[in-house]
């Protein structure tokens, strides 16, 4: 995925026996495979690869229970998906795309973030109040860190040296410092936090309530809260723009994205999408937000691009029934949309979407309800 982006239904990620850093780890001798993207098939416990150059759908890899998060190492060479009903963490190797042992963590992990370096994994386990630490080299689990109550989203710095993990229950952000894995004091945020982003400058994560509809920007060299900034109802996703100028928030209950000014915290006027948006994702040059929204029963799910230099929309473009999540390819000329499909007829689709002509491909048919994907550097 490109940019900067959170999705709770979508991007934002989320395990025993070691594996040789040969076998399944990230090794930057490792020539670098081709562009792929990865998609979860939540009901099928597999993850579907899509080979980008010619989106075409090779086998399933089989995974544990459940999968939801996903993660790929900043070298493109290993994807850790989260099994939420397996208690694991499943390593793929992508030159391969094999499946090395499963790794244990803690009860239902929801998020997973990998530091710069790709040397560590750090997994939120939703109903532990853990984050498990995994040595990406040789995929072993550190000991647990203690958080706060219901971790739901993760992120880590530029500079990779703190990971901020959002607590929903708690209504608490846990700083994280990565050299000792040791947690700092936790920072109070508005109730229910379940997103979080950092600006690519690494000075602030802004950490989205959705149960309160706010966002709390937090000072990353004082790990203090400032004011929070009001959006519209039932935020589903954040992404921010390259140059950390503006963050873009996806609000489900109104059918409209919220543009914040970091520097300021200014919100801008509302822009309309779709029904139902849970979904955002930034193009590599920053010019371009595609906001994916869920269909009426009976009319489709739509892609809209909104253009970041003027908040303008452009036009919608079908994308299934039930589109819940994108990505965007390293350069930026297809958009990847995931489609699980309505009760009356499932999809389990992914459908690919040219950005210079805003036109839709044929959908390829990945497993049952493919939930989150991420595409290879």
């Amino acid at each position: 995925m490109t940019g900067k982006l959170v999705t709770r239904s979508g991007w934002v990620m989320a395990a025993g026996a070691a594996l040789a850093a040969t076998a399944c780890g990230s090794s930057p001798a490792h020539p670098a495979p081709p562009v792929t993207a990865y998609v979860v098939n939540s009901q099928a416990s597999s993850v579907t690869p899509i080979q980008v150059a010619t989106d075409t759908a090779d086998p399933a890899i089989k995974v544990g229970v459940s999968p939801f998060a996903i993660a790929i190492t900043p070298d493109g060479q290993t994807v850790y998906v989260g099994n939420q009903d397996s208690r694991t963490v499943t390593p793929i190797r992508t030159a391969t795309n094999t499946a090395g042992p499963a790794i244990a963590v803690g009860r239902d992990p929801v998020a997973i973030a990998i530091t710069p370096d790709g040397r560590t994994a750090y997994v939120a386990n939703d109903h532990s109040g853990t984050v498990t630490p995994i040595r990406t080299a040789t995929n072993q689990p550190g000991p647990a860190i203690t958080v706060g109550s219901g971790p739901a989203a993760i992120a880590i710095t530029p500079d990779g040296q703190t990971a901020y993990v959002a607590n929903d229950t708690a209504g608490t952000v846990t700083p994280i410092e990565t050299a000792t894995n040791t947690a700092g004091p936790s920072i109070k945020v508005a109730s229910g936090p379940a997103l979080i982003a950092i600006t690519p400058n690494g000075k602030t994560a802004l950490v989205v309530s959705s149960t309160s509809d706010l966002v709390t920007p937090i000072r990353t060299a004082t790990n203090t809260a400032g004011p929070s900034i009001k959006v519209d109802r039932d935020p589903e996703a954040i992404a921010i723009t390259p140059d950390g100028q503006t963050a873009y928030v996806a609000n489900e209950g109104v059918g409209g994205v919220t543009p914040i000014q970091i520097a300021t915290g200014t919100v801008e006027p509302s822009i309309k999408v779709g029904t139902a948006p849970d979904a955002i994702a930034i193009s590599p040059d920053g010019k371009t937000a595609y906001v994916a929204s869920q269909g009426l029963v009976g009319y489709p799910g739509t892609v809209t691009p909104i253009r970041t230099a003027t908040n303008q929309p452009g036009a919608p473009i079908n994308a299934g029934s039930v589109p819940s999540a994108l990505a965007i390819s390293p350069d930026g000329k297809t958009i990847y949309v995931t489609d699980i499909g309505d009760f009356r007829s499932p999809a389990d689709t992914v459908t690919p979407i040219r950005t210079a002509t805003g036109t839709p491909g044929p959908p390829m048919k990945v497993g049952t309800a493919p939930t989150t994907l991420v595409i290879t550097p």
